[in-house]
């Protein structure tokens, strides 16, 4: 899950795992699995690394209960 900004600047909390794409209107639109968008104030770049940071977080995680 990463934690992500409205642009009524209430956060959210947002399943990573179910993010489709991303698209910069000059705000970001997150397109998730399930076909809710949702407007956020962070840039595609910062969106992504929080991706990424929390998948790197993770997957260790997975790869141990795999063992």
């Amino acid at each position: 899950m990463i934690k992500l900004t409205r642009l009524n600047n209430r956060e959210i909390t947002v399943n990573a795992d179910q993010v489709e794409f991303l698209e910069s209107t000059p705000e970001t639109i997150v397109s998730m699995a399930t076909g809710r968008k949702v407007v956020v104030k962070e840039p595609v770049e910062e969106v992504v690394r929080r991706i990424v940071e929390y998948r790197a977080r993770v997957l260790p995680v997975v790869r141990a209960t795999a063992n």
